[in-house]
Order: structure tokens, then sequence, then C-alpha cells
């Protein structure tokens, strides 16, 4: 069967597979809407959670940047950046924000901060990182309908939104807890099967992590040296020597991404859907297990692909391959723009190297790799077919937790929490979701209509929930003497000064008047670059928040007996939303 008619068949299956349980899992009530009804297993939410977390950008984008950006050793950044935030959800977050036994993040904040001011605050600070992730999530639905199913990238964004509609609109966090269950299991076996393919093919090892370390099939030349020695041969760094600019960039690039993950609040409140406090402890436990298993496979991913791309243009040294004898997955690609090639001597010869001046290949982008690597290796066009669905699930499982957190601020924080206290939970439901289908609405315009920072807003969006979530969080569970005004301060300067510092250094003019320093590492504060400043505003936060709250009023006794309450680890409040 050919590919085109392949994909259509297995994307089609899993689609149904969503609205199927869209349809039986519909919300009857807000806690089914905002919370699943909080009876969720933690293996389950586990699941969910993992697919809520692991996006586009980790499913198509990681291993790209790792085999083209970053290079081995400067990849590490997100390997440890984004599974060690689990570990201080599970440690330091979720079971305490589970006990108090709200709905969302913002309400948590409202109250632990005694303040409807504090509370709009963090609900314009989690839209702004929700809004400014959920940007690549439609991008990456786009171009991964653009380039599998032939479709042109308007009409493939316009599906994914439709998707999205019915089994967010309908089921609420309900239908999106066990969509994303099924989504799960599809994005790990479409990224699992093809690196075990491609491992066995390689090393004769089915197991990737293991394939990466080993021998090359019929030679005592380990992988990795094969392609160190390719790489430098065109010039290029050693692979697995290439760090990320410097030392304190990488420390830096790696705790922003840490804390990032720890202050999303779509992560966040998938902890609130678990019946008891042990539970949303257990879950970001399970949760890291799902996603160590694509995670630890990403490295072999990158390293593999990077191999084979290079040896397919250049069998061997020297020797070039020729552009009209490219392969069909060459052809594929360049149709989509994201692969161009450039006769600069007029030879006909495909000449990758690291000089600029003499390299062909002027364009690979990072996201082809994931995607291209089945069709590199000559695998069957059923693995292909089910890399698309991989890649579909993994977009969309994560704006799906997006849109319900922008969601859930705007219906439960702003109309029922400050304008309407005394809406009907009826009226509330409705409101819920109507304020899912504006988000999906505005999520779509700007996955049509891209602002100029979109190819870096998945790290952008980590910066802003550093900066702004995680330490007021941190504050609210941890110290009794923040106040109101300090936690308000803190949040508004946090993300300000991420904003201010990104737009500056991604050549966006967010101030008028203001000079454009440009993206270089000459202009960056200690060497850190735009993407890894998410660390430097969790610190002006803290330190603000601080400072404040050291000349404002004390907080009151009710407050501070709260405080004390969530950090004692017994008992569990159900979580009502009131």
């Amino acid at each position: 069967m050919e590919l085109q008619t392949l994909t259509y068949i297995v994307v089609g299956l899993t689609f149904s597979l969503y609205i199927g349980i869209a349809i039986w899992a519909r919300a009857g009530t807000t806690k089914d809407f905002y919370v699943a009804g909080g009876g969720i297993h933690p293996v389950q939410n586990g699941m969910a959670t993992a697919a809520d977390w692991m996006s586009a950008a980790s499913f198509i984008s990681m291993a790209g940047l790792i085999a083209l950006s970053y290079g081995g050793y400067g990849g590490s950044v997100f390997l440890m950046g984004w599974t060690g935030g689990y570990v201080i959800l599970a440690m330091l977050l979720a079971p305490y924000l589970r006990k108090y036994g709200k709905f969302t993040v913002p309400e948590f904040i409202g109250d632990r901060f005694y303040s409807k001011s504090a509370r709009a605050v963090a609900v314009v600070c989690l839209i702004i990182c929700s809004v400014t992730y959920v940007i690549g999530q439609m991008k990456g639905v786009g171009v991964a309908f653009s380039r599998f199913l032939e479709v042109d990238y308007d009409t493939g964004l316009y599906v994914g939104m439709t998707i999205v509609f019915f089994y967010a609109v309908l089921g609420g966090m309900k239908g999106i807890t066990y969509t994303q269950i099924a989504q799960y299991c599809v994005l790990i076996l479409a990224y699992t099967i093809p690196a075990i393919f491609i491992s066995l093919q390689l090393t004769g090892n089915p197991i990737p992590q293991l394939g990466l370390g080993s021998t090359l099939v019929g030679t005592d030349v380990y992988l990795l040296d094969k392609l160190d020695m390719v790489v430098t041969d065109l010039g290029f760094k050693e692979y697995t020597t290439n760090v990320r600019l410097s030392g304190i960039n990488m420390f830096a690039y790696t705790m922003s991404l840490m804390i990032g993950t720890a202050g999303l609040p779509h992560v966040i409140i998938r902890f609130f859907t678990v019946p008891k406090v042990k539970d949303a402890r257990s879950s970001a436990g399970w949760a890291l297990v799902f996603i160590a298993i694509l995670y630890t496979t990403a490295p072999a991913v990158a390293g593999m692909a990077r191999l084979n791309l290079m040896q397919t243009i250049e069998p061997e040294p020297g020797n070039y391959l020729a552009y009209e004898e490219r392969p069909e997955w060459f052809k594929n690609w360049e149709k989509t723009g994201l692969l161009q090639f450039e006769d600069k001597n007029g030879d006909g010869l495909i000449q990758y190297s690291a000089d600029t001046a003499t390299n062909e290949m002027v364009k690979i982008d990072n996201d082809i790799m994931v995607l291209a690597n089945p069709e590199i290796a000559k695998l069957p066009n059923w693995v292909i077919a089910l890399v698309a669905a991989g890649g579909l699930a993994a977009a969309l499982s994560t704006a799906a937790g997006l849109l319900l957190a922008i969601s859930s601020a705007i219906s439960h924080d702003l109309l029922k929490g400050m304008i309407a206290p005394d809406i009907s939970e009826k009226a509330e439901l409705n409101a819920s979701r109507i304020a899912m289908a504006v988000a999906i609405a505005g999520a779509g315009y700007l996955g049509l209509n891209p602002p100029g920072f979109a190819a870096g807003t998945v790290a952008l969006a980590f910066g802003l929930a550093a900066s702004s979530i995680f330490p007021a969080l941190m504050m609210g569970i941890f110290s009794k003497g923040i106040t109101k005004e300090g936690a308000i301060a803190g949040m508004v300067a946090g993300i300000s000064v991420t904003l201010f510092y990104v737009f500056q250094h991604k050549g966006i003019m967010f101030i008028p008047g203001t000079a454009f320093l440009g993206d270089t590492p000459a202009n960056w504060f200690m060497g850190i670059e735009p993407n890894a400043f998410g660390v430097v505003g969790a610190v002006v936060n803290f330190a603000v928040a601080f400072a404040v709250s050291k000349v404002t009023a004390a907080p009151p006794e009710h407050v501070q007996e709260m405080v004390e309450h969530i950090r004692i680890p017994v008992g569990s409040g159900e979580a009502t939303g009131h």
C-alpha cells in the first residue's frame, strides 16, 4: 500500500479513537471539566501527564536539536532540564497543591496571597505562558499534516483544531485525560519502533539506548566514534564533546527548563485530578517513568539520524552524491522547504560541510530529523505512517492541555472567582466550553499568523513559567512571610525582565525606542542566551518578592496557618473549587 494512503488510514484511525473517547467521557459537571472528577488513577494520570508534557517539541524537535544544533553533550540540557523538573514537581509542588484541593494554579495563588489582584496577575502570567507554548503546537500540527497528508499548512491546522475542539470542548479535563492516555500509547510506539528498527540496522542491538554505545554491524568501530569521524571530516565540531556555548550557559539553560517544567500550568493542573495527596506524588513518579522512555531514546535517535543523513549524502569520504540521484525522501522534504540544496560550484554533486562558503546543503531544518529518519533508513511505509500519527498525537495532546489551562483561567478564575462569584454550576460549565472554543480559535489564528518569535516559542514558554509562576508557588508553599504585595511585585518583575531580555535578543522591539542588542553572545548577560534567561527572571522574582515583603505588613494569621496546614503530609482536601 502506498505511503499516503496508509498514512491517511493510520491517522484517521487514531483521530476516530480520540473523538470516540471524547463522546464517551463527556463532562457533566464543572468538576469533570476542570479536574476529571478527581478520581484518576496515578498510573493513568502519569501516562496522561506524559502525553500532556511531551509536545511536538519533545517528539519532533528535541532529537533534531541534539543531532544538528547542540551536539550530543550540548543536547543534554534538554534531557536533564525537562526530566529534572518532574523531580521538583514530585517533591516540592504536586503533593502540596493537591492537598490544597482547588481547581487551578491562580486560585491557589489568590487564596495564599489573600488577594484578587494576585490571582489576576497569576491569570495573566498563565495565559502568556500557555499562549506562547500553544503557538508551537499548532505549528507542529500544520507542518506534520502538510508533509504526510500532502495538504497545505492551513488545511492541516484547521483539521487539527477541529479534532481538539471535539474532545476538549466536549470532555474537558475528563475527555482530555483519557484521550491523552491513548495519545501517549500512539506517540511512544511511533517514537520507539523506528528507533528499534534503525538500531538493529546499524548495530544489531534492538535497544536504541544500548545501540548508541555499540559497534556498527560487521565492524569493531563504535557508532559514536564513526559519527565523530564523519562530522569532523566535514569540518564540524566533534559530536560527542560539543558544548553549548559555555558552562554557565548550559547550567542556566538546564535550570530554566527544569523550573520552567515545574511551573507550567497545564502540567500542574494534572495533579488536581487524583484522589489523594500521595497519588499526586505517585503520578509525578509514573509520569517521569513514561517520559524517560522517550527521553532516553532521543539521544540514540539523534545520533543515528545524523549518521544516516550524512552517510546518505556522502557515502564515502570525498565521494559526494549526485543531486540527480538524490533519494525519494530527499525530494519529499524539498517540497516542504525544510530541506534545500544550492549547487554553488555547478558540478551537480551535493557537497555538505561546515564551511558556509562551500556548503551546498543550505537548509536542513532541525524538525525534519525525527520525521525523515524512517524514510532515510528505508523502513516500511507503516512505520513512516505511524511516525506521522505520533507527531500529531504529541502536538494535539499538549495543545489540549494548554487550551484547558487557558479556558479554566478565564471561566473559573476570572468569571467565577472575580466577576460573577454566584454563577450557577451549569452556567460556569457552559462558560468553560465557550472559553475553550474561543481559546481554540485564538490558538488557530496564532498558528496561521505566528508572531515573529514563533521559532523560539517553546523555550520562551519555559522561561516565562520559570520566572513568574514557579517562584510564586514555591514561596506560597514554603514561606509564611511572603506578602501579597511581595508576590505581585515578584511575578511582575520576573516575567517583565524575562520578556524584555528575550524580545531584545530575538529582534523584536518590545519597548518602543529601545536599541536592538542583537542575538549574539557578546551582548548576552553573563553569556546566557535568551532561551536560558528564565532562571535569571526567577532569581529577580524571588529577590523582589522577599524585599517587598520585608517592608509590607505580614500576612494575616489565618493565611500563615493555612501554609502550615498545607505542609503537613496528612489528609487531603477534595478538589471542590470552593
